[in-house]
């Protein structure tokens, strides 16, 4: 079975115990910090992946890591994990969750690329415009990309809406040709 469908089903499965603890906000963000923690650390990231290291190894280095830090759920998640040697979907697994978890809570995630860092006032006049537009609560998140001239680019799910001001003379050249 290929990792993309085992990571998309761990994710639900994880979803409905969240779910069911109302805890589904608590335990995405500990799997980001988790999934992060793991991705920043190349010798963690190499022990982790190590055929010839046993599960229990494995097992006791995540137990002083996490133990006590994550709630039962995403501690269980990545026993599981580990116990059947699938540590590597650990960022598919946080990805798909959190689409389950938004599509579930009627909320999306929009990630703004602006030439320089948004405000909070900003931030919160792209959220409440594109909540109107997409029926859903919109958490939104910046990330400076110097390439734009001026504008916004707005990316939700898979939808790109382009501000930008590059994008506009795009257009216009288009429609001039």
């Amino acid at each position: 079975m290929s990792d993309i469908v085992v990571a998309k089903r761990y994710a639900k499965a994880l979803f409905e115990v969240a779910k069911e603890q109302g805890i589904i906000s608590q335990v995405e963000e500990e799997l980001k910090s988790v999934a992060s923690a793991i991705r920043d650390n190349a010798d963690l990231q190499k022990f982790l992946n190590h055929p010839n290291i046993g599960t229990s190894a494995k097992t006791d280095l995540l137990k002083q890591i996490f133990e006590g830090k994550v709630s039962e759920p995403v501690w269980n998640t990545l026993l599981v994990l580990i116990d059947k040697g699938r540590q590597s979907i650990l960022s598919a697994l946080l990805n798909d969750y959190v689409k389950v978890a938004n599509e579930a809570l009627g909320q999306a995630s929009a990630v703004v690329y602006s030439a320089i860092a948004l405000t909070d006032a900003q931030k919160a006049e792209i959220a409440s415009h594109f909540s109107k537009v997409t029926g859903k609560t919109i958490r939104v998140s910046n990330e400076v990309e110097p390439k734009l001239l001026g504008g916004v680019q707005v990316r939700i799910g898979d939808r790109l809406y382009d501000g930008s001001l590059a994008g506009k003379l795009d257009r216009l050249a288009k429609a001039l040709v």
